[in-house]
């Protein structure tokens, strides 16, 4: 590629979802991340406009990462089975087996489902989780 070449850069991840204010909430908390300004679940108990359309997550510091698309319905990914497949993932990582085991206890208590247990691996300790709309998603040493 010629240096002068004009690219795209990556915007966000979008994740698409029947319920996609539990779906940011849960990767808020798992995450660290905040609302986009304006994106907040309401406060008073008004109707919640935002969270049955698009939602936006950032880092602290402001960066965009990941964005959520309301949508009717949403065949959950049957990985390891064949039957849907996950057509994407996102990778997380921890720096240590134990730092594994404490985070595989926060998705678990966040609404996360384990669907494959690969920890005793001597050269990548893994595990593959479901969030709470399907999506696999993996946490390993790395």
């Amino acid at each position: 590629m010629a240096e002068s070449e004009s690219v795209p850069r990556l915007c966000q991840v979008v994740l698409d979802g029947t319920d996609i204010r539990t779906l940011a909430e849960f990767y808020r908390s798992l995450l660290g991340l905040v609302y986009r300004p304006g994106d907040e679940p309401p406060a008073d108990g008004s109707p919640d406009e935002r969270g049955s359309d698009w939602l936006v997550l950032r880092s602290p510091q402001g960066a965009t990462q990941l964005a959520f698309q309301q949508v009717d319905r949403l065949p959950e990914a049957t990985w390891p089975e064949h039957d849907v497949p996950q057509q994407l993932h996102l990778d997380l990582t921890v720096g240590s087996v134990a730092e594994l085991e404490v985070q595989h206890e926060r998705v678990l208590r966040l609404g996360g489902r384990l669907r494959y247990d690969r920890i005793d691996d001597p050269d990548e300790p893994l595990r593959v989780y479901a969030d709470p709309a399907g999506h696999p998603f993996c946490v390993f040493v790395g």
